[in-house]
């Protein structure tokens, strides 16, 4: 079964009572969506790790970077 970065939810279309899934499987993250998540705070490790996995999968390189070195 394909990655997982948050639970699956149940939309229900109160007109037509029509009741659809919403995946939210990691490979369809966009790249740039995915570097936003791993530099958010708020972002569980597990989640991190996911992501870093599928960005590897991808063949994106991840450079670290702290935030003192980028002013030198």
């Amino acid at each position: 079964m394909p990655t997982k970065y948050k639970e699956s939810a149940v939309r229900v279309d109160r007109q037509t009572k029509k009741v659809s899934v919403e995946h939210f499987y990691v490979k369809q993250i966009s790249k740039d969506e995915a570097f936003k998540m791993l530099n958010d705070n708020n972002v569980k490790p597990k989640v991190k790790r996911k992501l870093r996995n599928e960005l590897i999968r991808r063949g994106i390189k991840i450079v670290y970077v702290t935030p003192n070195s980028e002013n030198t």
